[in-house]
């Protein structure tokens, strides 16, 4: 997500109260080099198309076969059209695995279509503590790989590791629709769900030589129909998850501009955190601007690692 916006107040990040990053770059050699066995064993789709994180006793990994921050309200930049793919927002969950019975909701960040609905993704819509524009186009690489592109294919590969455990998976858009949805609509997507978790996947946009990636949690809010309170600590214990299997699975450190390197950063300026009902978290896979993040971003093998990490982050927090 791009670093500069309307409605930009710059976030009071505070340090975890966790331990530093030691436990989880503790974790990083054999976590690593068990995602890399797996994806070596399977294969990622071809390119084309970022210490407070505790990481917690990992589960069996998934399967694989088959400065200062905004979200909501980033300036809107051109990106090239694409055609959306067939409608897929949600698709039935296999009858066994350690997952059966949980619901997922990836919410791929942005719309490789907003673009082209310049005044609707703008329009304004209430977030609880005020009001946020309906969505806005992502950033890109200086290249122009757009990040709708990037979180929609890591969404993807996501939910094909995440319906191997046997969860039921749903997708906020699958670039099935012209544009959006709002932030607001994305939060209700996962509260009617019901979902034991969600993850919204984005990349950042800010100067080059900021690298890295970061979790966002969701701060205690209560005003208007925004109330936080009963998610924060669940969200917390999501997020450390998946920032420590991000760690081990990409071997990607955390920021190194945000978040005082713990990898976590708490927000009440979300609306889509603002409005979940439910455990979300976001995580900024890395940032588009910088050429060797962007080098990342843009590699299929290392994207397919980046949904490994999540995936394990959810499937960690799902079973406790």
């Amino acid at each position: 997500m791009s670093y500069v916006g309307p409605d930009f107040e710059p976030p009071q990040p505070r340090r975890p109260r966790r331990g530093p990053l030691t436990v989880a770059l503790a974790a990083l050699v054999p976590g690593a080099l068990l995602g890399w066995l797996v994806y070596e064993t399977v294969g990622g789709s071809g390119d084309g198309g970022s210490g407070g994180a505790t990481v917690r006793s990992s589960p069996p990994p998934v399967s694989s076969a088959s400065g200062a921050p905004t979200d909501d309200a980033k300036k809107p930049s051109a990106s090239p059209s694409r055609k959306p793919t067939a409608s897929s927002t949600s698709a039935p969950a296999p009858a066994s695995g350690p997952l059966k019975g949980k619901v997922v909701v990836i919410d791929p960040g942005h719309n490789p279509e907003n673009f082209q609905h310049a005044s609707e993704i703008n329009r304004k819509v209430n977030i609880g503590t005020n009001w946020k524009e309906c969505d806005t186009t992502g950033t890109s690489t200086n290249d122009g790989y757009t990040e709708a592109k990037f979180t929609l294919d890591v969404a993807h590969r996501m939910r094909t590791l995440l319906e191997e455990q046997g969860a039921t998976v749903k997708l906020t858009q699958d670039g099935d629709r012209p544009f959006g949805p709002c932030v607001d609509e994305r939060a209700r997507i996962g509260n009617e769900a019901k979902a034991d978790a969600v993850v919204s996947v984005h990349a950042d946009g800010s100067g080059a030589g900021n690298r890295g990636f970061h979790v966002i949690l969701p701060g205690a809010v209560h005003a208007g129909a925004a109330d936080t309170r009963a998610i924060v600590g669940p969200s917390r214990d999501l997020g450390e998850r998946v920032a420590g299997r991000f760690v081990a699975v990409t071997g990607s450190a955390p920021s190194n501009y945000i978040g005082d390197g713990t990898g976590l950063v708490t927000r009440k300026d979300l609306g889509g955190l603002n409005l979940s009902t439910v455990p979300k978290v976001f995580i900024e896979c890395g940032n588009m601007r910088d050429s060797k993040d962007a080098a990342l971003l843009t590699s299929g093998a290392w994207r397919q690692k980046a949904a490994q990490g999540i995936s394990e982050g959810i499937v960690s927090f799902l079973r406790g």
